[in-house]
């Protein structure tokens, strides 16, 4: 059974406090660097509205006396239903404040969705953003007896909330903070869940203390210590949903280091609000940098100058490659300076100028889009984690990269591979088990404290862990070949016209895809060849088809021949979140797709 461990250094250990809670950083901010702006508000000419540490704590006091007037109580569970926007991170630090437990819910979660969180986690109350939130709310309220207010942000709920908190004492409210501790729960995030119904895992305030105190001190190249030399503190823009464990990480990262945080939700109008807001890192899922690549591609493209952007890609790899082998040749550096300044500035420009580093998680990045940002001058530090390990087990560090890999554990982390090949994590970020749901809990977490993962993976030499599949999606052909999905998936999934891809086999003589399309990059492909933007005639075209042939090529070639996939199907209809087939992060539901689309797959063997 191999295994890895981080050790947690002395000075390192010392750090981590022992007491308090979440809202200790807030006040120390507050108290010691009270005009540091913290966050930046878009304002409705395209610009920033800054907040000062002393303002935020201001603000979080204010609606946090609302919520112990309106009854709140210590440990009470509150529900927030809303896109990430400033009003949300506002409310999660009062909730803290006030000593109650912050319940994320997606804000395109569905009526049934709501209700079974609010339900479950027996809420009191619930902040919903806005009135169509408030009405899911309002579907099910009859069934949810512990629930007594209903606040909606955008019908002045952090005013009302002020109001209502005005005759409450400070010293009733300081009471209220200091009796949290850290092992009181923080959050009950509720795992968005590919199969079954989802698990509230309860993540402590120790949890996130661990969490941060050492990725904070290890990843501080990115978020910085509040004091940057050349006067320009760190920051980013936050567009992932914080009812998300990873973008809420975040969100605590930068209060903690004194980073800016810029809230923008409206992904259409991502580049836009880069450009303005200038963020020095950025995170987001693979999805997103696949994106920003194919856009680049097909912008390139449509301007005539495709065959340029391609050879700059071939360069921007072969150049992080050679790097990473320390063999980077004069004919190369010298094509790699060229296309700086051709290609890679532009790119660095359209994400504010400023980007030297990004994180990914949530799904594998996969090589070759990790090569290409590298080599463009923006380093992914990918890295792994989930819900139940309150966001990072392990992750690449500016200093210690390999593409390819999800890093090695973070200080006073350790990994094991099991027999079976699954990977089991320990350390103090690990969750203390799922609410009101002890049998699960006991599945996840065995005696010695090891929390199995269900995802099989692979540790080097030095300590770099390998994402290789779900240990629940492993295909077993009829031949008895053991195949991870998640890697061919991967690789279809970053070609331009691809939205989705489904690797199915089990129990067959081969191996086989479904395919769905990418509405965007369909349409960019139609404009430039000449075709009606008709996605149902397009998933028939000769031509779609010999691009998706091409994608399913590249992907064959990271595998044998036997896990390669012989036959695919492009489908009409995508599958997406609204749709109930992928989850806010981006995974796909496969359990869904598979029972929605049988008829699809056995048409493969057929």
């Amino acid at each position: 059974m191999r295994e890895y461990a981080t050790p947690l250094s002395p000075s390192l250990s010392a750090k981590l406090p022992s007491t308090g809670s979440l809202t200790d950083d807030l006040v120390t901010n507050a108290e010691q660097y009270p005009d540091v702006v913290l966050y930046s508000r878009p304002d409705t000419d395209g610009g920033w509205t800054d907040v000062t540490a002393a303002e935020f704590h201001a603000q979080v006091r204010a609606v946090a006396k609302g919520l112990i007037a309106a009854g709140v109580e210590e440990g009470d569970r509150v529900g927030l239903l809303s896109k990430t926007r400033y009003e949300w991170t506002l409310v999660d630090y009062a909730l803290w404040y006030a000593g109650a437990v912050t319940v994320p819910i997606y804000e395109t979660s569905s009526a049934d969705q709501v209700q079974w969180i609010l339900s479950d986690s027996g809420a009191v109350g619930i902040i919903t953003e806005t009135a169509d939130h408030r009405s899911r709310v309002a579907q099910v309220r009859d069934t949810l007896e512990d629930l007594a207010h209903v606040w909606t942000i955008e019908d002045r709920a952090v005013e009302v909330l002020t109001a209502l908190g005005a005759d409450v004492d400070d010293e009733v409210l300081d009471a209220r903070r200091a009796a949290v501790t850290p092992l009181s729960v923080a959050t009950l995030i509720y795992t968005s869940g590919t199969t079954g119904s989802p698990k509230g895992c309860m993540l402590t305030h120790a949890n996130f203390a661990f969490e941060l105190g050492v990725a904070v001190h290890e990843l501080q190249e990115l978020f910085g210590d509040g004091d940057a030399a050349d006067g320009q503190q760190q920051s980013t823009l936050l567009f992932l949903p914080l009812a998300h464990v990873f973008a809420r990480i975040i969100q605590i990262g930068c209060m903690k280091a004194r980073a800016k945080i810029g809230h923008y939700a409206d992904v259409s109008q991502l580049l836009p609000a880069l450009a303005s807001f200038q963020p020095s890192f950025l995170l987001a899922v693979p999805r997103v940098f696949e994106k920003v690549f194919n856009g680049a591609s097909q912008r390139a493209t449509a301007d005539g100058r495709g065959k340029i952007f391609d050879k700059a890609a071939e360069t921007a790899i072969a150049w992080s490659r050679a790097e990473e082998a320390g063999k980077v040749g004069l004919r190369l550096r010298l094509q790699h300076a060229l296309f700086d300044k051709l290609v890679y500035h532009k790119l660095r420009q359209a994400l504010g100028g400023r980007c030297d580093y990004a994180i990914s998680g949530g799904a594998p990045l996969g090589e070759r889009l990790g090569h290409f940002f590298r080599g463009i001058g923006l380093t992914v530090l990918e890295g792994y984690g989930l819900t139940e390990t309150t966001a990072a087990l392990t992750v690449n560090l500016p200093d210690a990269v390999t593409i390819g890999t999800v890093g090695r554990p973070l200080p006073g982390t350790a990994v094991r591979v099991a027999e079976d090949g699954e990977l089991l994590f320990r350390g103090g970020q690990v969750f203390t088990g799922y609410w009101n749901n002890e049998t699960a809990t006991r599945a996840a977490l065995d005696d010695d404290g090891w929390f199995h993962t269900g995802d099989v993976g692979e540790i080097d030499d030095e300590g770099f862990v390998r994402i290789t599949g779900r240990k629940k999606e492993i295909i077993v052909t009829a031949g008895g070949k053991n195949v991870a999905p998640a890697l061919l998936e991967d690789r279809v999934r970053a070609h331009p016209l691809v939205s989705q891809c489904l690797v199915v086999g089990d129990g067959q003589p081969f191996i086989a895809a479904l395919i769905t399309l990418d509405p965007e990059g369909l349409e960019s492909w139609a404009e430039l060849n000449g075709r009606a933007f008709d996605p149902e005639a397009l998933a028939q075209d000769p031509d779609v088809r010999t691009e998706i042939e091409a994608a399913i090529a590249d992907a064959n070639r990271a595998v044998s021949k036997a896990e390669s996939i012989r036959k695919f199907e492009i489908l009409t209809e995508d599958w997406t979140e609204e749709a109930g087939y992928v989850t806010p992060s981006m995974k796909l539901k496969r359990t869904a797709v598979m029972r929605d689309f049988a008829d699809a797959v056995d048409a493969l063997y057929t």
